[in-house]
Order: C-alpha cells, then structure tokens, then sequence
C-alpha cells in the first residue's frame, strides 16, 4: 500500500510503498514444515502464530512417513 507525505499536492505520480499487506482467507494453508521432529515444529509454528494478527489452526497431515 503506497502512501504520499502529508501537505503534499496532489499528482506527480504515486507515494512510496508504506506497508505491505496480502489477503487470507480461512482455511489457507500457510507455512508447511519438513525435517524436524513435530515439538520442533509446533514450537515454532506456536511462535510465528503469536506474531500474526488472526487466529491460527496448527494441523497436521496423517498417514504420511
């Protein structure tokens, strides 16, 4: 999302990029995690999920080895 300065006329093309932003929609699978062991995993999973501002679902895939 691009923004321009504040007191700025407007015109002479578009604002600097401000912030990025990319949409998600539920039931998105959104990182997938190899070669750890599953703790490994959902530790980690646990600590990027704190960081995002919507509700996360760790699932994991049965049957696979």
């Amino acid at each position: 999302v691009s923004k321009k300065p504040t007191e700025v006329r407007m015109g002479k093309g578009k604002g600097s990029v401000e912030f990025w932003a990319a949409k998600v929609k539920p039931g998105r699978i959104m990182f997938e995690i190899d070669g750890v062991t599953d703790a490994v995993a959902r530790q980690a999973l646990e600590l990027g999920a704190a960081k995002l501002p919507i509700k996360c679902k760790i699932v994991t895939r049965q049957g696979e080895g």
